[in-house]
């Protein structure tokens, strides 16, 4: 069936890996895989939009609206960071036939898992394919085995991992609920046909446990400490893949779980979205202004847009949950283009301090501007694409007389607004030191495969927030309809 290609692109490119003189064709291998899977989810999301959900397997593989979201999302996003990858990786030494292999084995096995989650329909195997996530992506974290490099992805799989332990006592808590209303179908949509009739006190605990749980792999506060180191040392297409996919495709397991307990009011799932999704924003927002290493400045802006994304998926409603969406496709595409845009500063001076960079914009003309385009993009500036899903969100929350939730997100994106752009136009426009604090950049130019990824990256964060293609925001209701309640 077509929808098992997508994951069977970057299978067989990981595959490739282990034949011997393949390493030279590691980079084109996963570019195509990636582009190829691009390709076929477009056709699959197509198709759903016209016709519905693509049901796989009953009760174990189907796709729906919102799924087909995630599954184009997650492949555009690849396509791009293999690109990137392309021109980076041998950038830091890392040319050998064994690190190379290393590098897209991992890389390309970690985005099977990533499509995985989307497509599973059982709880159970959501779950599993979460964990295989972190899994595969420890070693992209340490992969350039420096001292940093390893206490971060310690740190990662450390926290993550306990954070697993916990969301599958909730996920077993789900089945006992299920069990006591006398059913049987432990899916999505077989939970929410019952969810009236399961125990209160049960869905309280078992949502609980997962929003705590997967919220350590969501990097929600107060268990997003992992986060800005991993995201601080691994490479940075890793770090794209990171930060603009993985955390949102685990994200969306908990947005699958809100519509089944809100059926039930004594739960207040809404409320407790509401709390770890603003303290989420309002922590991450101050992070945001103290921070001194820009990989960590735009990891800590991942903080706050998961948050946003949950306190958006709380406020309820057809509108909150069409910005809820439309936030979670501008996020990954955007924050993914941040990191490359990092990257590029990091391969031009060497250093990954924000005091160690200045005058950007005259050292490199463009990783001057694609660092400010994705500061504004990212930090919801008009007219970018982030900027209309923020004002969706805002709106929603007003509509809903939701007053108090909708001014304290205000004041916190504003916060993280001015923190992103006071860092960000030092390094861009600020006066560079005479002898660069004794450091000399490590290239004078980039690699024509990181210009061309921070071209094609820029377009999205740009146009989106200018034009609105309608097979795009047909999907995008379709996707709403189900969340919402």
């Amino acid at each position: 069936m077509i929808l098992f290609v997508i994951p069977a692109f970057p299978l067989l490119a990981a595959l490739l890996g282990a034949f011997p003189r393949c390493e030279r064709y590691l980079p084109q291998a996963t570019f195509i895989a990636a582009l190829a899977s691009t390709i076929v989810s477009l056709y699959i999301a197509a198709g759903i939009a016209a016709h519905g959900v693509l049901i796989a397997f009953p009760h174990w593989v189907a796709v729906d609206a919102l799924s087909a979201v995630l599954l184009c999302v997650i492949t555009a996003v690849t396509t791009l960071a293999a690109l990137f990858s392309w021109g980076y990786v041998g950038t830091f030494g890392h040319e050998t036939a064994f690190s190379s292999r290393v590098y897209y084995a991992n890389f390309n096995l970690f985005v099977v898992s990533m499509l995985l989650i989307p497509v599973v329909v059982e709880p159970g195997l959501a779950w599993i394919a979460v964990e295989l996530t972190t899994l595969l992506s420890i070693f992209l974290v340490a992969f350039e085995n420096t001292r940093g490099a390893l206490e971060a992805a310690w740190k990662y799989m450390t926290i993550t991992l306990l954070g697993a332990t916990i969301a599958v006592l909730g996920f077993l808590v789900f089945f006992w609920a299920m069990k006591a209303a006398h059913a049987s179908d432990f899916t999505w949509d077989g939970l929410r046909a019952v969810a009236g009739t399961m125990p209160a006190p049960l869905l309280q605990v078992g949502f609980l446990l997962v929003l705590v749980g997967f919220g350590a792999k969501v990097g929600l506060v107060p268990l997003h400490t992992w986060l800005p180191d991993a995201h601080s040392q691994a490479p940075s297409p890793v770090c794209a893949l990171l930060s603009g996919i993985e955390t949102t495709v685990v994200l969306y397991v908990i947005l699958r779980l809100l519509p089944i307990v809100r059926e039930t009011p004594l739960v207040h799932a809404s409320l407790w979205a509401v709390i770890f999704g603003l303290v989420s924003v309002g922590v991450a927002a101050f992070l945001i202004v103290q921070t001194h290493d820009y990989k960590r400045l735009f990891a800590f802006s991942t903080v706050e847009h998961m948050g946003i994304i949950l306190t958006a998926a709380a406020i309820g409603g057809s509108l909150a949950a069409y910005g809820t969406i439309w936030q979670i496709v501008n996020h990954a595409f955007t924050k993914s283009f941040c990191f490359y845009a990092a990257g590029a500063v990091l391969m031009l001076s060497g250093s990954r301090e924000i005091t160690a960079v200045r005058g950007l914009v005259e050292r490199s003309r463009i990783a001057g501007v694609a660092l400010l385009l994705g500061a504004l993009a990212i930090a919801g500036a008009p007219p970018f694409a982030v900027f209309s899903s923020e004002l969706d969100v805002l709106k929603a929350g007003l509509a809903r007389g939701q007053y108090v939730t909708t001014s304290l997100l205000a004041l916190f994106i504003i916060i993280a607004f001015v923190g992103m752009l006071a860092q960000v136009n030092r390094m861009v426009f600020g006066l560079a030191p005479v002898a660069n604090h004794g450091r000399t950049p490590s290239r004078a130019r980039l690699p024509l495969a990181c210009t061309v990824s921070l071209v094609i990256g820029a377009i999205p964060a740009v146009a989106l927030g200018l034009v609105m293609p309608q097979p795009l925001h047909a999907l995008l209701q379709q996707a709403a309809a189900g969340l919402a309640q």
